[in-house]
């Protein structure tokens, strides 16, 4: 049976939604990208605040941090004995069985050297966005420097900023490639945080408050 002429038309009409819709979305995606590209610094120039807030990234076998997570602690570390912030926030997810990220990343500070009591941790850190949010309603962060990979950076610190955080980002894969995956998952998660600042979507543990130190 040859196509109709309606069949075509419909055809055209779906290729022309299709791409408003792909263009629409790498456009909310580079104004994610764009917003505070400005503050993303290297350790140097970075300003000084209370606390680093540091994203989880999954353990490697024995439960301890994976290498994209011991980068994002190494960084933290850096930035604490450069006097540069007075405490660091571990921000991961306790909640799957066997899976104790947030303690994990805490044992990796203790044994290199960081005092305990410099060491916070979030065990409710769901997702970059639930690690914001309650960074700022549960711990009290007013100011930040976000301590992730560069891929991550915007994202992260649209969302912080748009919740209430004066953040700054620090990239603890400085000067390193992005694997183009990363990019690729980001140009989605970057709409996708967008959406939820906007709908101001709540965490999903929003109990609770801590202290980190003011100033």
């Amino acid at each position: 049976m040859k196509p109709t002429r309606a069949s075509g038309i419909w055809a055209r009409r779906a290729l022309v939604l299709l791409l408003v819709g792909i263009v629409g979305l790498l456009g909310l995606s580079y104004l994610v990208r764009v917003s505070y590209e400005e503050r993303i610094v290297p350790l140097v120039e970075a300003p000084e605040a209370p606390v680093a807030l540091v994203f989880g990234a999954g353990l490697a076998p024995g439960a301890v941090p994976s290498p994209v997570l011991a980068q994002r602690l190494d960084m933290a570390m850096a930035l604490w004995r450069a006097g540069k912030v007075r405490a660091v926030l571990v921000s991961g997810d306790e909640v799957k069985p066997f899976h104790h990220e947030t303690r994990a990343m805490r044992r990796y500070l203790l044994a290199r050297g960081l005092p305990e009591d410099v060491v916070l941790g979030d065990e409710a850190g769901l997702s970059t966005y639930d690690s914001c949010l309650r960074a700022r309603a549960v711990f009290g962060a007013s100011k930040a420097l976000l301590v992730t990979q560069r891929f991550h950076l915007p994202r992260a610190l649209f969302i912080a900023n748009s919740v209430g955080i004066d953040a700054w980002g620090v990239a603890a894969d400085e000067g390193r490639s992005t694997p183009w995956r990363y990019t690729v998952r980001e140009t989605l998660s970057r709409v996708l945080a967008l959406g939820m600042v906007v709908l101001k979507v709540e965490p999903v543990y929003p109990t609770g408050r801590a202290a980190v130190p003011k100033g």
